[in-house]
């Protein structure tokens, strides 16, 4: 952590241990109805993944008022968007997902929510910039009052995009040192395991099964079987753990590159990319087949890593590179 090159290895690896947890989080999403532990461990990922991503992409858009950066996320982010939209549109016609081919651009096909939410909030941070941590308090109480709008959902990823800025406003305002401190903490690696157990822990004894939708951020709190006036209190106190367990993850990344660093600097072709593998799994599995693996921890764990590195390797991106960043 001591050069920015280490700490580009740093966030490197913390990408690389994220985008095994999405990969992973998606394997067992099927199959976590036939086994508690699988639950609990969806849960926990589900908890702190996507906004630990989303912070890190936070912290990676400090450039946002750079002549051309705009365009840049349009060719980057947006057309990126709206190409797989169309792909996964006929992926899914084809595989019998969906019986007639339609194209609808503005609601987010599966994961593609991520990059029409990323969009909108390097927008959003031509408004909150400049208003710093300020900023990122009216960014929390938007997050928590947005879930009382009963039509806010995952149309153009709105409720996503609210629910989630947060996180990517507080890695906008985070500095490399602050970095440095997680690292820098007494027994940080002790630390972040400690919490990671706790929440594990309390995520298997206290958890309810049903509130999943609460972790997903893609709903109103009415459409998630709740119309109470303290639900807000229940996002605002989901944003304080979250924040914790994210914490305590950033603790436990090494700061010294390994043989799977290198993934964490193409994790855009790994998201993008594994939905094709597990749903035609799923297509082609029979529902018994995927039940009885649900408690090989270790299978799904490897099956998972391999994907990973199946899509992090250099000849795939080399020849999706034209697909997903739109060049040669």
């Amino acid at each position: 952590m001591a050069s920015s090159s280490r700490r580009s290895l740093y966030l490197d690896n913390a990408k690389f241990f994220l985008i095994f947890l999405v990969v992973f989080g998606h394997v067992i999403s099927p199959l976590k109805g036939n086994d508690d532990f699988l639950l609990s461990i969806y849960s926990v990922i589900f908890l702190f993944h996507m906004p630990a991503f989303i912070l890190i992409s936070g912290y990676f858009s400090k450039g946002f008022q750079k002549k051309g950066y705009f365009l840049k996320m349009v060719k980057k982010i947006l057309l990126p968007y709206l190409l797989f939209q169309v792909i996964y549109s006929i992926f899914y016609y084809l595989n019998g997902q969906e019986s007639s081919l339609k194209f609808d651009l503005l609601q987010p096909h599966w994961t593609l929510w991520f990059l029409l939410s990323l969009f909108s909030w390097n927008v959003l941070l031509y408004f909150f910039a400049r208003l710093k941590w300020c900023g990122l308090a009216i960014a929390a109480v938007i997050g928590i009052a947005i879930g009382y709008f009963d039509h806010v959902g995952s149309y153009l990823s709105l409720s996503r995009t609210f629910v989630f800025f947060p996180y990517f406003l507080l890695g906008f305002l985070l500095e490399q040192k602050h970095f440095k401190q997680i690292k820098k903490v007494e027994h940080s690696t002790l630390i972040g395991f400690l919490v990671l157990l706790s929440t594990m822990f309390l995520i298997c004894t206290f958890f309810p099964k049903d509130a999943i939708p609460w972790l997903l951020g893609d709903t109103s709190y009415a459409d998630m079987g709740s119309k109470e006036m303290t639900d807000g209190f229940i996002r605002a106190s989901q944003y304080v753990v979250t924040i914790i367990v994210i914490y305590g993850f950033l603790s436990i990344v090494p700061s010294q590159g390994f043989k799977m660093t290198v993934i964490g600097q193409r994790t855009l072709y790994v998201y993008l990319l594994h939905g094709f593998i597990i749903k035609t799994i799923q297509t082609i599995v029979s529902d018994d087949t995927l039940s009885g693996i649900s408690n090989h921890y270790l299978t799904l764990m490897v099956f998972s890593l391999g994907v990973c590195v199946l899509l992090g390797n250099y000849f795939i991106q080399k020849y999706t590179r034209p697909l997903i960043e739109l060049r040669l």
